[in-house]
Parts: C-alpha cells; structure tokens; sequence
C-alpha cells in the first residue's frame, strides 16, 4: 500500500455491509488501520467461533446487527452513517446452502442489494460503492476457457444466478439513477478465496483444519475441480484500488474480475494437499466428484482488466497464500490472537 493510500483512506467515512463476515472481518480491520471511519451493518456472525468476535473487529467501528433484506432499517442506518464509500460484501455465500434454501438466498442476493443502492438515492455524500459478487457469476460452459467481464451472466446453482441477478440490478442502478447522481458504481467479481480466520461450512481449508485439528480425516468430494484460488487480501486490495480509483474517476465504474491469472487457477487436490503439508499433518479421504448437487468443475478468470486499467495484479502465488493460511490456522489455534495474525499478514502485504 503506498502513501497515497494511505493518505486517501484517512478520515474516508466508509460503510461495509458484510462486516461480521471473513471477508468483512478482513476489510474492516484493513481500513481501520488506514484510518478509514468505518460503520457495519450485517447480521450477527453465524459460525463459531467467528473471526468477527475473535480479532475483536468492533472495537474501533460503529457495527450495527441489521438484515439486509430490511429494506427500512438499511436505509435508516446507511442515512445515519452518511458514507462517502460503501464496500457491499453482505451475502448469503455458500452455493450448499443456496439449493437448501434458494429464496433465502435470492432474497438475500438480490433484494438486500437493491436495498443498499436504493438508500443510496439522492444521499448527498454518497461518491463509491463497490459491489462484491463472485467469479460464479458467467453462465458455465464447463470449457478451459477463462471468462472475461463482456461474457454471458448465468448460474446453475441458486447462489450463482442469484449473483448473476445482483449485478444486473447494480448495473441498472448505476445507469437509471447513481451515475447521474454523481456516485460510481462497480462490481467485483472475485471468488475461492483463502485466509486464516474462515469458519463457514463446506469451504475447503475451513473443513480441513476443523478436521485436522481433531485428527480427523477431510472429506473431498471434488479433487479434480480447478479454481483460481487466491489470498483473502489479493481481492481486498482490490477493492480498495478500485474504490480509490473510482472516488477520482468515476468513468473507470463498472465490472471486474480479480484473481490470479488464468494459467494459476489449481485444482481441489492441488491445494488440499499443499494445506497438508503447511498444517504439518493430517488425513484426506478422495471423493469421486459425484456426492452432492451440480458444481461447476472448471472455472477461471481473465483479469487483464484489471492490470490494465486499475494496475492490480496478484502478489502472493498459490503456495504461498496457502502456507500462510495453514499457518494463520495453526498458530491461532495454539492461542495467538486472531486480530495480531491478521494484522501481521495485512503488514506483510502492504510491504509487497
């Protein structure tokens, strides 16, 4: 992070919907530290234990408990917190779950971000908001073809299509109302990502680590799928880059992807098996990559958008971002504070 981030985010009032969540968690305690008054609003954590509780990420913000599917009570706290930038991270994320319960999950998707942009509506500080949706969100062709921002929006699962729809309703708002309102609007697409302090069901570290440190043995139920894995900061660096931008230039709104580049998209085994090694032991049962209901067996992302009109690119490759993530893992769970492992890692990356 250079000085002139520095500078930006100092005193920046921002608004992070989602901030009870890992990525949340990992995004309010960065723009805490680059002196950002931050305010979120999101449900109460719903894993435990939670990153939110264990790092202590409400000691330094204004943290409202509010259903993003509350169309009054998000308007009447986004009015109060009167935010320059919002950051919109608040989800129902986890494709399982969405064929469980997919109004849920559509209701959470689309409707709660419907309700954020339209509190946003002739707000008078309002400059930035950066939609966080998935790289799920293109229609899967199952092909080795890495999907750029201009390809087709789709989804399979509930989850997907539910992000598929989000950003068609960013994309309207923007056009019909905020843009000429003077607010930028983008999306962010960015997805499997890793980092110490994520406790959600059927995620791929998460599931291992709650296994191994309980000598148990991590069933995978799809080895071969390939995913363009990242670091939790790779996609959070992003947004701050891209907000940043944004504030200065608003004609640079729109989509993105962030991730690695496509060629670095990894398997499932590629990357339980690296976790194995960095946890420093631990059992793996292969599944045959049937159990369960329908996901997409490969998915990249074509971010030379990103390079080329923001200047992000990936800092830490595969290895690393694991071996970091197992380490986070192991050293909380011999008692180290969660929020001193993240700032360590958020420092490590900044002097990138």
């Amino acid at each position: 992070m250079n000085k002139a981030s520095l500078s930006f985010w100092q005193g920046k009032r921002v608004l992070v919907t989602g901030h009870t969540g890992f990525k949340g968690c990992w995004l309010s305690l960065w723009l805490q530290r680059l002196g950002a008054e931050v305010t979120g609003v999101a449900l109460a954590p719903n894993t435990h234990p939670s990153l939110f509780m264990l790092a202590k990420v409400d000691n330094s913000l204004k943290s409202y408990e509010c259903d993003i599917r509350d169309t009054y009570k998000v308007s009447r706290t986004i009015h109060e917190a009167k935010p320059e930038i919002v950051f919109h991270l608040a989800a129902q994320s986890l494709v399982r779950a969405s064929y469980r319960d997919p109004l849920a999950t559509y209701a959470t998707n689309v409707q709660g971000t419907a309700n954020v942009l339209e509190s946003l509506r002739g707000l008078e500080h309002a400059r930035v908001v950066v939609a966080i949706t998935t790289d799920k969100v293109y229609r899967n062709l199952e092909q080795p073809y890495p999907y750029r921002e201009t390809d087709h929006l789709g989804g399979h699962d509930p989850y997907s299509a539910s992000k598929a729809a989000a950003e068609l309703v960013v994309a309207s708002y923007r056009d019909a109302f905020l843009a000429e309102q003077g607010v930028a609007v983008a999306t962010a697409r960015a997805g499997n990502v890793i980092g110490g302090g994520d406790w959600a069901e059927d995620r791929l570290l998460p599931d291992a680590v709650r296994a191994w440190s309980t000598e148990q043995s991590v069933y995978i139920r799809h080895p071969g799928a390939v995913r363009p894995w990242q670091h939790v900061l790779e996609p959070l660096f992003a947004y701050l880059c891209l907000a940043e931008q944004l504030y200065e230039n608003p004609k640079k709104a729109g989509a993105y992807n962030f991730g690695p580049r496509p060629h670095d998209a990894a398997t499932v085994e590629d990357v339980i098996t690296q976790a194995c090694k960095s946890f420093g032991s631990g059992e793996i049962e292969w599944g045959g990559g049937h159990a369960g209901p329908h996901e997409a067996n490969w998915l990249a992302l074509e971010t030379a958008k990103a390079r080329t009109v923001l200047g992000v690119e990936p800092h830490w490759q595969l290895v690393q971002s694991v071996s970091r993530t197992m380490n986070w893992y192991r050293r909380q769970l011999a008692g180290e504070s969660a929020q001193a492992l993240c700032l360590e890692d958020i420092t490590a990356y900044e002097s990138l």
